[in-house]
């Protein structure tokens, strides 16, 4: 049940939480812990190539496992912990996600409604950097590169034909729903193309 634009959604405990919901699509085997190469399974499944899968799992891993295993002994496997992600939130972020990972109307609101002035349902861009700019904070070098990373990628893969990022898209990425239909419509594109060659070698 939501509350009002001002208040977090409400979220059952027993129920993953936002946050959880935008990582669980990496945890392949759903054993609740992401390893490297279930990130570089999931980028690839969406469509992303070589480098951008291998560099994402690296990046993503490393930066995240000791942040969601507290009190663990360090791993050379770089787990995460889906049920510990609120805990590797980064600094310089929109602030969607409260510190339990749960999901903020009014912030997702807030980004269309200060941001997008070219179309009020989609960020240009343009815009999309002035986004970013505005939710850095002072020094926090660390969180910028973070934020400046995530979205970057969500607008590569993401923009329309016309360069737009649009609200229904981005809303999609918090909750995770997004990955999922992306990687139907690859897995749906590639056995297309597959059907066209074994036609044509067939002829």
């Amino acid at each position: 049940m939501a509350a009002d634009s001002n208040s977090v959604v409400m979220e059952n405990h027993d129920q993953p939480n936002a946050l959880q919901k935008h990582v669980m699509f990496f945890d392949r085997n759903n054993d609740g812990l992401i390893y490297p190469s279930e990130t570089f399974q999931g980028f690839r499944a969406i469509g992303c190539g070589l480098l951008l899968s291998s560099v994402a799992a690296v990046f993503i891993n490393l930066g995240l496992s000791r942040k969601t295993r507290p009190g663990k002994a360090f791993s050379l496997h770089f787990p995460i912990e889906v049920k510990n992600i609120h805990l590797s939130k980064h600094t310089s972020d929109s602030g969607v996600y409260d510190k339990e990972g749960r999901f903020v109307p009014s912030k997702f609101e807030d980004m269309f409604s200060k941001h997008a002035c070219t179309h009020p349902h989609a960020l240009t861009s343009e815009e999309l950097s002035k986004l970013m700019k505005s939710i850095r904070e002072a020094k926090d070098y660390g969180g910028w590169l973070a934020a400046f990373t995530e979205w970057k990628i969500l607008y590569h893969l993401c923009k329309d034909e016309k360069g737009l990022l649009h609200k229904d898209t981005v809303r999609a990425v918090y909750d995770g729903s997004l990955f999922d239909r992306m990687a139907k419509e690859h897995a749906d594109a590639a056995s297309k193309k597959n059907n066209i060659n074994s036609s044509r070698s067939g002829t």
